[in-house]
């Protein structure tokens, strides 16, 4: 975990992109099915940040708008798809014919990506799991070693801990002094926080005092860096109390994304863009 010691710092979503995500960073937008930053996603399109690498444990339609605008050169992940809804289309592209540029893949099972989110949060230089024996996974990524237990004699898998440059990630409420309250599925947003060098928050509400919810979490101010009050931040996806998921949203996204016309049109009319015409007068 970095150790924070200066106050939560209160920004506008569009302020803390453009201070805290650089080309080049390494940056995980986490959040299970539940909670996910959608409104950070689409504000580091709209300040077309370059080069990232991408991390996150299930990449739906997040990530698919990031890599298709060209946002991307690498993906570390576990599962990539549009839940409920097939592929994703910007995130193929890209992967089989270098449109709009090529990505490269670092894929790992979901109980891998938590345990290195674990480690970085943990302060470590690697997690250990009995995991990928039998296949061919660690001779090709090289994240991934195969040590030997000092007690046991047992081969193990070690994996390198994330630490990634940015974490964002969306709760219900952050009370004055930045301390965040999040509830419903948690999936591995507390320890992408305190894995990583800077860890900013989008919420629904900033709230006087902080009412724990059953089966809530608070991940207190020291471990956070920024907070941004973004109401409907997570939509498509679901804030538990607040709003559903937007099924209509995930299915759409096959229409906006399944060719790179319509998901060009798509970044224009969601201004994330601006139109081809527009910026040759300028």
């Amino acid at each position: 975990m970095v150790n924070k010691s200066a106050a939560v710092d209160f920004m506008t979503l569009e302020e803390a992109i453009a201070t805290h995500v650089q080309d080049g960073n390494s940056v995980a937008l986490e959040g299970f099915t539940h909670a996910i930053p959608f409104s950070a996603g689409k504000e580091i399109i709209r300040q077309g940040r370059k080069n990232l690498e991408l991390i996150r444990m299930t990449p739906d339609l997040i990530y698919d708008m990031l890599i298709g605008a060209g946002c991307a050169r690498r993906l570390v992940f576990s599962w990539g798809g549009n839940p409920g809804a097939g592929s994703l289309y910007r995130f193929r592209d890209a992967v089989e014919n270098q449109w709009p540029a090529p990505l490269e893949l670092e894929e790992h099972t979901h109980a891998v990506m938590a345990n290195r989110y674990v480690a970085g949060a943990s302060g470590l230089p690697f997690a250990v799991l009995r995991a990928y024996r039998g296949t061919d996974l660690p001779k090709f990524t090289e994240n991934t070693k195969i040590i030997m237990c000092p007690f046991t004699g047992e081969e193990l898998l070690a994996v390198a801990a994330l630490k990634p440059d940015v974490t964002i990630i969306h709760a219900q409420q952050a009370d004055r002094k930045g301390n965040i309250h999040l509830w419903g599925i948690i999936g591995a947003q507390r320890e992408a926080l305190l894995c990583a060098r800077t860890a900013i928050v989008t919420v629904e509400e900033i709230v006087d005092e902080i009412e724990l919810k059953p089966g809530g979490v608070v991940i207190p101010s020291l471990a956070i860096d920024v907070v941004c009050l973004v109401p409907g931040g997570a939509h498509p996806s679901y804030a538990y109390g607040y709003y559903d998921r937007d099924n209509s949203e995930y299915l759409d996204w096959i229409n906006h994304s399944q060719d790179r016309e319509a998901f060009e049109q798509w970044l224009i009319d969601t201004e994330l863009r601006e139109p081809v015409d527009a910026k040759a007068g300028e």
